[in-house]
Parts: structure tokens; C-alpha cells; sequence
């Protein structure tokens, strides 16, 4: 407790204990005596302490200063002045009217989209015939159990329905990690800082009056620029590594991070360790769409000879990266209310965080420049030593210490060239694991679709010509894809495994036929009443499904699903 409010305490108890027994006059003298004594700011203390207004505490003083004898009587109880409440109790509810204008029914309020503020509540009601002050607007709102709060930071956007799905399995692959003694990392970039004599939020312990002085304008310095820091936080040492970047937030630097980081401190703290865990947010330059990402993380592997894999947090929920909360927060106290005047002291003041739980961080300037815009193609994505996960292989991934141009299957090294992938057989994309459903009970699907699709398609051909056939059924230009194909493929496409491309390549046509496939057999699907629940498996390439099927060779233990 600081001195003032210590002060204003032992105030606030004399008071309670005296004033009940004194008549008004003699009230106000003893808080006016109470301020004299106090000295600058001692009406305003009182006020506060004996609960009445500052007028009140000056007209004491005043009366002190004059001289005046005591009057030699008590107003009787009731006297005095009405409050504006009782005199008018239609203004409570008028005022409750106009704070809560979305709940009470007065939408058109004029006050909806402005702060609502004692001054401007006063002056609405005061327009509506019920004349009072702000100071009362106050008091009647605090009665009411109204106070002054700040927006609250807990509504959250639309959630993924696999969200909870995937912290669990998250916690899984990073418990298996850790039992089995290979590191755990949460990675992600820090609010990139501007470098120089810029205000930074917070405040710190000055000479009075002497504050540390800074530029009034936020503009970028040209050439000292913005610092970019990229945290590696080990979840199990409780160690941070921050790799202070001058250039561009690319999935490159933030690669070379993690390099820093294996080299400087993790290969000597996991001298065995053949894998690592790594935990990272669904976007920015470490995000689960970013190809140059995987491209970086596959040379890396090669490099330390570690089958790296990956665990993105779901989108929208960034807040929960374990980083955020155990170093940057951390980060952020140590160097509040200090100019961030140059890279060094960015680097030192982030090696200078402790806390009392053991966290310990090293930190390190990197000036190379990453370039940004650099492309990588359907190609080179598909010659990386990746594997999906079953559950939801877009954000589950593992990449193996091989070189990339070769792709595992079975665990073995096909050394095809990366722009001609293994076909796959036409009848593997009948497998339980693609279509959600038993082969037999896919079969089934199909025998009762075709003839309806059939009848389908010709009334789509007679509507065309605007006559019945000249020529007998089954001949002319064939179709691209035969019934059952079209259902096949609109099933694969309702599962969510891949994208209208991708299947285009699986059934050897364009993208825009699988389009119209899905058109025509869908309506179908609906009328049966059939469901396709989507899988939470991701596909990008052949080699992806050949890969997942080749890992999942025995069938019979999968679950049937609808």
C-alpha cells in the first residue's frame, strides 16, 4: 500500500468514528481543520476519504479562516436540500435507458455511438426535461452497480471442428517426444520492433521530472529499421533462443532459426536424439501453407540428420502457442518503458530475461538478408522426403533426414524423378481409408446411382438438343469419365482429400470435369439421403495418397464409417 493511500485510510477510519456524532457545521470544520493540515491536495484526500464532495471540504476551510461563531442549533432530520432522485424518480430509469440502450429498447439513442460519459449522459437527460449534474450521473450509476471498465478480450472467432482434435493429438506427439527423450520446441516470430528513440509501452523507475525523451512521431528509421525477433522456446529445458533478424520475416530466417538454435544449444542438451517436435502457428512464415517452409525444413533435416516433424496449432488460436506465454510475455516486461535504441539493445535486453521459474534466454543478431517472393513448384513439393499424418496431414507432417529428390515408399527409396510419380492402381482409390466407406458398401452406392445418373444425364442431353435421340444409346463421343468414375470421385471430393486438380490427375481429366461430376451426382447423394462425413486426412500429390496407403496395408481393423 502506497503512502497516500495509507494516509487516506487512517482518514477514512477517524471519520467513520467521529462524524456520526457532529452536527453539519461542526463536520465541516473538523475536514476543513483535516485539510489545512494535509496541506496541497488535502481537500481533495478528505473529500475522498470523509465520502462527501469537495466543496463541502472548502467551505470548511473557509469557515475556519473566517472566524464564526457556532450557530448554537442542528437542522432537524429531513432538512436540507432533496436529492435530484427524490425529487424526480422518472430520471433513474431514464438514465438506465439511455446506458443501455440495445437492452432497454432505444436503438436510435444518440448517445449508441459515442463514449457514454457522465458529461454527455447529463446532457441528454437535462434535454429530456430531467435537469441534473454529472457528478449525480455518477452517483446514480455507481447505485446502480454501473463502473468504469475496459473491453475484455474473450470472444473468440469462428473455431475449426477439428480444433480440440488437434491440441490432443498435439499433446500426444509431444508426450511421445519427450518420453522418448527427443527435444520439444514452440516456435513463432515476435511483434517485429522498431529500432531507435521510439516510445516503448510500460513505465520504469526515472528521476522525477525527468523522463527519457523520444521522437513523437512512430516513422520507420531508415537506416537502423526494424528488428525481427524469432523465438525458439525448448519446453523441457525451459530455455529460450531468439534469433534477432534485420531483414524480412520469410519461413527461410525462421528455418535458419531453428538451425541457429540446433547447432548453438540443442544438439548438446540432445546429444542422441534422432527427432524433433515442432510446434508452430497455422500461418505467417512458419505456416502450414507456406511451401518454402517444408522446402527449408527438408534441407535442414538432411543437415542434422533428424526426421523433423511438425504439429500446427489450428487457425485462430495463436494465443495458446506455449511460446507466447512462457518467453515472449517474459520478453516484453523485462524491456517495458525502454527505448529500443539500437539491434544491441534489442539482443541484450532479450538475453537478460530470467524469471523466478528457471527461464533462461540467449539471444543473437543474424544481418543476412532473406529475400522474399521466391517461388516453389507442384514439383518440388512432390519430391520432399514428406509424410503426412493419418489425422489431418495438412497440419501433421513429418520430413525425413533423406535427400529431397527422393520420395519413401514402404520405406524404401523410389528414385524416380520427381516430375513423374508413381501411378497409382485404379482400384486403390476404392480403399476404405479414401472413401470413408467399405468397398462392398461403395459398390452398392454406385449399382443404385447409375441408373439414376443415367436417366439424369440423358433428359441434361434431350433439354440440349430439343429432341429425342436419332441414334441408339452408346453411340457418338464417349464421356470422359464412365458413371461409377463420376461417383467415385464426387465421394473423394465430398471427403475433402484432395483438391478438384488433384483428382483430376487420379482420374486423367481436367479439374472442370471433376467439377461437373460433383455437380450432377451430388443432388443425387442428397436425395438417398446419403452422407459423406469429410475425412481429416489432406492430400497434395499422388505420392501423398500413394505414401498413405502403402503405411496402412491392413484393412480389416478399419472402422466403418457412413
Amino acid at each position: 500500500m502506497s503512502g497516500l493511500e495509507g494516509q487516506r485510510a487512517v482518514l477514512a477510519a477517524k471519520f467513520g468514528a467521529i462524524l456520526p456524532h457532529l452536527d453539519e457545521r461542526q463536520r465541516r470544520l473538523l475536514i476543513g481543520a483535516e485539510a489545512q493540515s494535509l496541506g496541497r491536495g488535502g481537500i481533495r484526500a478528505v473529500a475522498v476519504a470523509a465520502g462527501v464532495c469537495e466543496a463541502t471540504v472548502s467551505a470548511g476551510v473557509r469557515e475556519l479562516g473566517f472566524g464564526e461563531a457556532p450557530l448554537g442549533r442542528v437542522r432537524r432530520p429531513g432538512g436540507g436540500r432533496k436529492r435530484v432522485v427524490d425529487l424526480n424518480p422518472a430520471v433513474r430509469e431514464a438514465l438506465l435507458t439511455l446506458v443501455e440502450p440495445d437492452v432497454r429498447g432505444d436503438p436510435m439513442s444518440p448517445l449508441r455511438w459515442t463514449t457514454k460519459s457522465t458529461r454527455k449522459l447529463a446532457e441528454q437527460l437535462t434535454r429530456r426535461g430531467h435537469r441534473i449534474s454529472a457528478d449525480t450521473v455518477g452517483d446514480l450509476l455507481r447505485e446502480e452497480g454501473f463502473s468504469l471498465q475496459s473491453n475484455a478480450k474473450t470472444l473468440e472467432g469462428k473455431q475449426h471442428p477439428d480444433r480440440d482434435a488437434q491440441f490432443r493429438y498435439l499433446n500426444e506427439q509431444a508426450r511421445d517426444h519427450q518420453d522418448g527423450g527427443a527435444p520439444v520446441i514452440s516456435v513463432d516470430t515476435k511483434k517485429k520492433e522498431l529500432v531507435g528513440s521510439f516510445k516503448n509501452n510500460g513505465r520504469e523507475w526515472e528521476p522525477r521530472g525527468e523522463p527519457v525523451r523520444v521522437g513523437t512521431h512512430d516513422f520507420p528509421d531508415r537506416e537502423l529499421g526494424r528488428a525481427v525477433p524469432y523465438g525458439i522456446y525448448d519446453v523441457a529445458a525451459n530455455t529460450g533462443w531468439v534469433n534477432v533478424g534485420t531483414d524480412h520475416d520469410t519461413a527461410a530466417f525462421a528455418v535458419e532459426s531453428i538451425r541457429r538454435w540446433w547447432i548453438g544449444a540443442g544438439r548438446a542438451v540432445y546429444p542422441t536424439a534422432g527427432r524433433l517436435l515442432i510446434t508452430a502457428d497455422a500461418g505467417g512464415s512458419n505456416g502450414y501453407r507456406t511451401r518454402t517452409w517444408k522446402t527449408e525444413l527438408a534441407r535442414f533435416a538432411a543437415e542434422a540428420g533428424l526426421a523433423i516433424t511438425v504439429c500446427h496449432l489450428p487457425p485462430g488460436t495463436s494465443k495458446w502457442n506455449r511460446i507466447e506465454h512462457r518467453l515472449f510475455s517474459h520478453i516484453t516486461m523485462n524491456w517495458r518503458g525502454r527505448p529500443l535504441t539500437s539491434h544491441e539493445v534489442i539482443v541484450e535486453s532479450i538475453a537478460a530475461t530470467t524469471t523466478k521459474t528457471g527461464l533462461t534466454v540467449h539471444a543473437e543478431l543474424d544481418t543476412t538478408k532473406y529475400p522474399t517472393g521466391i517461388q516453389v513448384s507442384d514439383d518440388e513439393i512432390a519430391a520432399l522426403p514428406l509424410t503426412r499424418h493419418r489425422f489431418h496431414g495438412d497440419w501433421n507432417y513429418t520430413l525425413h533426414p533423406e535427400t529431397p529428390q527422393h520420395t519413401m515408399i514402404n520405406g524404401t527409396a523410389d528414385q524416380s524423378p520427381a516430375n513423374s510419380p508413381r501411378p497409382l492402381p485404379p482400384h486403390s482409390l476404392h480403399d476404405p481409408e479414401l472413401t470413408g466407406m467399405t468397398r462392398h458398401r461403395l459398390s452398392e452406392l454406385i449399382g443404385t446411382l447409375i441408373p439414376e445418373l443415367e436417366r439424369q444425364r440423358e433428359q441434361t442431353l434431350r433439354t440440349i438438343r430439343g429432341r429425342e435421340r436419332l441414334v441408339a444409346p452408346g453411340t457418338g463421343a464417349k464421356a470422359k469419365l464412365t458413371p461409377a468414375d463420376r461417383i467415385l470421385a464426387t465421394v473423394l471430393h465430398l471427403r475433402k482429400l484432395a483438391t478438384v486438380n488433384l483428382l483430376g490427375q487420379l482420374f486423367n481429366v481436367s479439374a472442370v470435369t471433376i467439377s461437373r461430376a460433383n455437380q450432377e451426382v451430388r443432388p443425387l447423394l442428397e436425395a438417398h439421403g446419403h452422407h459423406i462425413a469429410p475425412s481429416t486426412a489432406r492430400f497434395r500429390t499422388p505420392a501423398d495418397i500413394a505414401t498413405f496407403l502403402a503405411s496402412n496395408p491392413d484393412q480389416s481393423k478399419i472402422k466403418k464409417t457412413s
